[in-house]
């Protein structure tokens, strides 16, 4: 065998080697994203399931505020159904992008609930009323901190997959860049809701 073919056939090896860690470097990646939404979706379960309750008990305040509350349940179910659709594909930057907009959608319809409330003292005093907004406080400061750690995860994935070489082998398998979460678009949604209940 001669000098040249053994060079050959080591560089044929090398790269080779490099293609399949590549390759299980971006799927692994894929799914540490997919692993970061699962977290996200834990907390959003949790944030749509107190949703109902908290309407449910502002009910019997809010009689002719029904147009609030429900807005609020439109936008919790079309938060949910968003959210259902990124489980599927945690790494697909549509259905990251359309979660944002429902999420948002439905952090703006809360604001306006608790806004509405606040003219209501009999509603702040109710006792289960301040449990539910506790819990759905509590409850979005765990969708924060997930939603770093998912766009952290993003991060790694889209840094690993857009550089060069591993870029050629990401576009020959279909690895898309992804979509982070983000949790505002404009100043104006920038600012912290107020819940005082």
């Amino acid at each position: 065998m001669s000098l040249q073919t053994l060079t050959w056939i080591v560089l044929l090896a090398v790269t080779i080697f490099w293609a399949v860690g590549a390759y299980n470097r971006l799927v692994r990646l894929k799914n540490v994203i997919a692993n970061a939404f699962g977290q996200i979706d834990v907390q959003l379960k949790r944030r749509y399931d107190l949703i109902p309750n908290l309407v449910e008990a502002a009910k019997k305040y809010l009689q002719h505020e029904r147009d609030t509350l429900e807005a609020v349940m439109t936008a919790r179910n079309q938060a949910r159904a968003a959210s259902d659709a990124v489980r599927s594909r945690p790494a697909n930057a549509q259905a990251v992008t359309t979660l944002a907009a429902a999420e948002q959608e439905l952090d703006g319809s809360l604001g306006r609930l608790f806004a509405v409330a606040e003219a209501y003292p009999e509603l702040k005093a109710d006792q289960t009323i301040r449990e539910l907004s506790e819990e759905l406080t509590s409850t979005e400061n765990k969708v924060t901190f997930a939603r770093q750690a998912y766009n952290d995860a993003v991060l790694d994935y889209n840094n690993a997959q857009g550089q060069f070489p591993a870029l050629l082998l990401a576009r020959l398998f279909g690895f898309a860049p992804s979509a982070m979460l983000r949790s505002t678009e404009s100043a104006v949604e920038r600012q912290a809701v107020r819940i005082q209940l």
